[in-house]
């Protein structure tokens, strides 16, 4: 039996590539350490991490004809995610490839041609009718990730398909988060940013969390929340003001995917009810788990 899907994933789903070594490392140094080699990519992420929560997530991505491709949808099927809508009439599965150490993330390169090259294709699912149409919208939540191009985005913003979504944007690092920009006035948007994506939409520096999510309600944004590493949170809600969470100081054994581990545990208690605290404490507290190592399998 075909599952329905409760949730759209729109954006990266690639091969991450992470190299960590447990001490720290200066530039240039040459060190042991350990790399895996893992399904990824925000939009993916973010469906893998929702379905640990047991709701029904589907990816609308891009992804090879090839090898790589092949495993990349034969593991992400296995961890729950349904993968039928998938663009595959492009070029080489995308790779993200980072260096962390004991004090988080040193560098990394995200190679996501195939999804930028793949436009409006990834898209297809929401506008025949598979998934949604102009007369039948898509009425849940959809998860924008900002590894779209900027036009992908902008023909997102205006798309009858998603105009009755309750949109979860997100940027994929402070490089791309002008690319943002069209859904800043999102009547159901949410946007989940750090600090420095903050910065960068808003021009300026900002101290905390907090300072951020005010700075971006006076953009125009209906609803944001904010991460600072390891300091405060908050949830800036139009018309409801600003709150905040403080994340437990943890050890650091990975930090990859923790922002996507943050919004999957965001979603999943709003939509079992809870409040903007409960919710933003569950939050916080399902990433430090990611970021110590305690949700490894």
């Amino acid at each position: 039996m075909t599952r329905q899907a409760d949730l759209l994933c729109i954006g990266a789903m690639l091969w991450d590539v992470i190299g960590r070594c447990p001490r720290p490392m200066p530039p240039g140094a040459d060190m042991p350490g350990r790399i895996a080699h893992l399904p990824g990519g925000v939009a993916l992420n973010v469906a893998v991490a929702v379905a640990r929560w047991g709701m029904v997530p589907t990816v609308l991505s891009a992804v090879g004809r090839d090898a790589e491709g092949d495993a990349l949808i034969a593991a992400a099927s296995s961890l729950g995610v349904i993968c039928d809508h998938l663009c595959r009439d492009g070029g080489p599965t995308d790779v993200y490839m980072a260096i962390e150490d004991s004090r988080g993330l040193i560098a990394a390169i995200a190679d996501a041609h195939s999804l930028e090259d793949a436009g409006d294709l990834i898209l297809t699912p929401i506008r025949d009718g598979r998934l949604a149409s102009a007369t039948q919208p898509w009425r849940g939540i959809a998860v924008i990730d900002g590894n779209l191009t900027t036009a992908q985005l902008a023909r997102i913003a205006a798309e009858p398909g998603l105009s009755a979504a309750d949109l979860r944007i997100v940027p994929a690092s402070p490089g791309k988060a002008e690319r943002l920009l069209p859904l800043i006035g999102a009547p159901h948007g949410c946007f989940y940013i750090n600090r420095f994506e903050a910065e960068v939409l808003a021009h300026r520096p900002l101290a905390n969390a907090q300072d951020a999510a005010f700075a971006m309600l006076d953009l125009g944004v209906q609803r944001v929340i904010v991460t600072d590493g390891a300091a405060s949170v908050a949830d800036g809600l139009t018309g409801a003001g600003v709150m905040t969470a403080t994340p437990p100081a943890v050890p650091i054994a990975r930090v990859t995917g923790a922002g996507d581990c943050f919004l999957a545990a965001h979603l999943a208690a709003e939509l079992t009810g809870s409040d903007r605290k409960t919710a933003l404490d569950r939050a916080v507290a399902a990433a430090a788990a990611h970021v110590s190592g305690k949700d490894m399998p």
